[in-house]
């Protein structure tokens, strides 16, 4: 007779820690959160890109440009929630503001929730995981990776890959034999879209696009890069979900902006639990689950201990 697995959930559970009417309840959803959290989202961009305007004249378009290309980085948070359908109730709500997302931020929203489920189902195994982040070898390697032009040049040869009818041997495993051509015509869709926008710019001669959009996605990126190095890199590359992945205790700013993916373990335990009820499960599962208190700065401190110490071992 086989033992049954035990996680931090399943003991969790034991212990009485939570109960299996409470985890039904967490994973209620509802459009209302997802609506409200959206409405603020808006208005925060809407202010960001006022600063842009308002400097537009001046040195503080600089500054104006990163704000508001932090805020277009973090799409990806809300495109990870729609993946999961735990945005809204509502499915095709979830679908649209997911293919929006990816729009802004050049990333196929299909593409991405195939990968996203394989990321889930073997989480920081090397080899199987597609979304793994390898610790960085040397200082420069972790720098490098900060900098997003890793990202940049792997999702830009991604997409036109995609478009040419290509897939690489690891998307082979997790997209569906039927999906290739849907991904395929993703990926050209989206290269048609952003040729019509360039196009569009060239004729009105008002290029304002570039200011507003793609540049300060790219100023925003590298701070996307490094939130996301926080979730696994250095943790043990293991199966147990209380080894491999991180919790960060940030501020409400920051996890608003992040639709509460900075409570990363238990997202990963329950990804059915919609956004605005991680907090609470976080009360319920804090005592099984890695918790980095110090939040994100606190997470690179470690990484960097970790390189640190690789080189001095070497």
């Amino acid at each position: 007779m086989s033992q049954a697995i035990v996680t931090p959930l399943t003991q969790a559970l034991a212990e009485g820690k939570l109960t299996r009417e409470e985890l039904k309840g967490f994973m209620q959803r509802s459009n209302k959160p997802g609506l409200r959290h959206l409405a603020i989202w808006i208005l925060v961009l809407a202010c960001t890109t006022t600063l842009i305007t308002l400097s537009w004249n001046s040195w503080l378009i600089w500054p104006a440009m990163f704000l508001q290309g932090v805020v277009l980085a973090h799409h990806f948070s809300l495109q990870h929630e729609c993946v999961h359908y735990t945005v809204f109730r509502t499915r095709w709500l979830n679908d649209l503001v997911g293919q929006i997302c990816g729009l802004i931020i050049i990333l196929p929203h299909r593409f991405f929730r195939y990968e996203h489920c394989d990321h889930h189902t073997y989480t920081q195994l090397t080899g199987e995981d597609p979304e793994l982040i390898p610790l960085p070898k040397t200082l420069g390697e972790y720098l490098l990776y900060l900098s997003a032009l890793p990202y940049w040049r792997g999702k830009f040869t991604e997409l036109f890959r995609h478009a040419f009818g290509n897939l690489s041997e690891a998307e082979l495993r997790f997209i569906p034999k039927e999906e290739h051509q849907s991904a395929y015509w993703d990926a050209r869709r989206m290269l048609a879209i952003y040729a019509a926008i360039i196009l569009a710019m060239a004729i009105t001669g008002w290029w304002g696009l570039i200011w507003y959009w793609i540049i300060p996605l790219f100023l925003g990126e590298p701070v996307m890069r490094f939130v996301r190095m926080t979730e696994h890199v250095g943790r043990p590359t293991v199966a147990q979900m209380s080894e491999n992945t991180r919790t960060n205790l940030v501020s409400k700013p920051v996890s608003f902006l992040c639709w509460n993916m900075n409570y990363h373990a238990e997202h990963h335990y329950v990804a059915s639990v919609p956004f605005h009820a991680l907090p609470r499960l976080h009360e319920k599962l804090k005592d099984h689950i890695f918790v980095e208190k110090g939040g994100y700065l606190a997470a690179h401190r470690d990484i960097l201990r970790q390189i640190m110490q690789r080189k001095v071992e070497a």
